[in-house]
């Protein structure tokens, strides 16, 4: 199976989309994919302002897209656009770190307004990296992901079948398992 990199580029340590995202990284594993998280927030502001291409938190960064097979990336929307965080972040990478990459974009947001910066913001972004595919990705309103005191999250029924669909797609992109039951993620 194959090697997933799972980027969050929410700046919020509570984050919805970071919740959202190891959610679904479960699934994924569970597919029999290798699934290494990342959150961008973890990564040393200071490396990221400065554009510290040689810092070492960021060359890990790098050599860690490098390494996977696909890419998950999951954004909030602020101002109709992903994060500053991940934009910090992808402009620190190499000009073709998604070469050869099967990408799934994700983002969460407030509200249905929102819903095309998946395709208007970060995918022309991501595709400039020049992945092999970007499969169909999912935005998510905030409202729809509720985290319990336990930290236990659940996704409105509409949601969690769609976010399930476009994370089967991206696994069978990948050459994944996709026959595991709804009831499982």
């Amino acid at each position: 199976m194959a090697t997933i990199l799972s980027v969050s580029g929410s700046p919020s340590p509570t984050s919805r989309t970071g919740r959202l995202l190891r959610h679904l990284d479960q699934r994924l594993t569970a597919q029999g994919h290798e699934v290494i998280p990342l959150d961008v927030r973890t990564l040393p502001p200071e490396a990221l302002l400065h554009a510290d291409f040689g810092h070492p938190a960021i060359t890990r960064a790098a050599a860690l897209f490098e390494q996977a097979e696909g890419v998950v990336i999951g954004t909030p929307v602020y101002k109709a656009a992903y994060s500053g965080l991940l934009k910090a972040l992808l402009d620190l990478l190499p000009q073709y770190a998604l070469v050869g990459k099967t990408v799934l974009p994700l983002a969460t947001g407030g509200s249905t307004a929102h819903v095309l910066a998946i395709d208007y913001a970060l995918r022309p972004v991501l595709a400039s990296m020049g992945p092999a595919h970007i499969t169909p990705g999912w935005f998510t309103l905030d409202k729809d992901i509720t985290v319990r005191d336990d930290g236990t999250l659940t996704v409105a029924p509409g949601s969690a079948e769609a976010l399930l669909q476009v994370t089967d797609q991206f696994s069978a992109a990948l050459g994944g398992r996709t026959t595991l039951l709804a009831a499982t993620g």
